[in-house]
């Protein structure tokens, strides 16, 4: 049997005559110069593009993208085909729920004990996420762990983005022994240290994730607030080399309809200040962390993730309540499932979806704000640690000084924890 040589092949060049072409030498050599000099931008250029259509979700109404079967960093698994797990209900559990005690976590600020400062009651600890149609993969501490050794993750945002840490590091630390574990703050950055496993938890204060006039951890009760415009670097140099990057940013832009913007820098003597809408200043910002993302991520090896708005319930009104209230003495969930308060802006939801619909940043949705939205039991109301002595018009109306806005720990955040951990790992 005759066997057909192809009619071309490299090896067959490099054979003729006995010796190398001058010309193809120089074309190989310089070939390998550039695949040695520029390989890992290619690699990190393709890889983010792999990552991209592997790691898209859905947003809200919009149809379900084409997933990729290729693996994605930290991940170990997926979840069922077509299994949407923000999409679902609140079921009563009592044998699995709280993931921890409130008494055995000692890094939960005064403002989110609860029970410390005199709830009466701990149903509110007792709820758990069901999707829809699928089972949420139990939260593994100890593979939480193993994945971060020699690793850092932070997270970046507002006091909301604090909670959801703080409850991250109440799910990890009973399994650290004492004397290995630390929580440090350093200005805008605490930082949780797991020293047998070289890993660090950190969060890192950014209301606005660009530079603003609220940017002190401790002083930023500004109510005339303003946002520099291309300053993401400012606060971004302290994100650099982290591995896992969960933000968040949108309580602080609800100031009215407008926001202001600076165009210059803070030194200048004269400020050049625009006004925009709301809506334009917050598409802005997410711009600017994409593009921070897309500069100083490795979407081989790293992840990011964008934490959707967390509710407020200011208004009982909103759920059919009685005019003037709020969320104290709430202890049962709303049950209409197409619930949205007006604390929520939907504006900002869509510019949400729209941003992120249309980038090729690989990044991963957290969208909390639903499933939040029926959770008014679940703040820490008038049961946290007051900073300010309570007047005695104040004592008279609970309501006038219940926090409508944070949520108690053990509770809430960490479910929203549980989705942060399977959308990492089972992406």
């Amino acid at each position: 049997m005759q066997i057909m040589k192809p009619p071309f092949s490299p090896s067959s060049i490099l054979r003729s005559k006995g010796r190398f072409s001058p010309y193809l030498f120089t074309l190989l050599a310089f070939i390998l110069f550039v695949t040695i000099l520029y390989g890992e931008d290619f690699m990190c250029i393709f890889g983010e593009q792999l990552y991209n259509y592997s790691n898209q979700d859905k947003f809200f109404s919009t149809p379900e993208r084409v997933k990729k079967q290729i693996k994605v960093p930290f991940a170990v698994g997926k979840t069922e085909e077509g299994c949407d797990i923000f999409s679902g209900r609140w079921v009563w559990d009592e044998d699995t729920r709280p993931l921890y005690e409130e008494s055995e976590c000692p890094y939960i600020q005064p403002q989110l004990t609860c029970q410390e400062h005199g709830r009466p009651d701990k149903d509110y600890q007792h709820w758990r996420w069901q999707p829809h149609g699928c089972d949420l993969p139990k939260f593994n501490a100890s593979l939480m762990l193993e994945t971060l050794r020699g690793k850092r993750m932070m997270f970046v945002g507002d006091s909301l983005n604090r909670g959801q840490y703080v409850s991250f590091v109440c799910l990890l630390h009973q399994l650290i022994p004492e004397d290995a574990k630390s929580m440090e703050t350093f200005d805008s950055l605490t930082v949780f240290t797991a020293k047998e496993y070289n890993a660090t938890i950190e969060f890192y204060w950014a209301p606005f994730l660009l530079e603003s006039n609220s940017d002190n951890a401790v002083v930023h009760r500004i109510s005339d607030r303003i946002v520099r415009k291309g300053s993401i670097n400012k606060h971004g140099r302290n994100w650099k080399g982290v591995d896992i990057l969960v933000f968040n940013t949108y309580l602080w832009w609800m100031t009215g309809l407008e926001m202001k913007i600076l165009l210059g820098s803070f030194d200048d003597e004269v400020k050049e200040i625009v006004t925009i809408s709301t809506e334009d200043a917050y598409r802005m910002a997410m711009k600017s962390m994409l593009r921070w993302v897309r500069l100083n991520m490795n979407p081989k090896k790293t992840r990011v993730f964008f934490t959707s708005m967390s509710p407020s319930h200011g208004k009982s009104i909103d759920w059919g309540g009685e005019p003037g209230g709020s969320c104290y003495n709430e202890t049962t969930l709303i049950n209409n499932s197409t619930y949205w308060g007006s604390d929520s802006r939907k504006s900002i939801m869509q510019v949400i979806g729209e941003v992120l619909s249309k980038t090729k940043v690989p990044i991963t949705f957290l969208n909390i704000t639903q499933l939040s939205s029926y959770r008014k039991d679940a703040h820490t109301s008038i049961y946290k640690k007051q900073w300010s002595p309570l007047t005695k018009e104040q004592l008279s109306n609970p309501v006038s000084y219940a926090d409508c806005v944070h949520w108690c720990l053990p509770g809430l955040q960490d479910n929203w924890n549980e989705l942060l951990f399977a959308k990492l790992f089972y992406p």
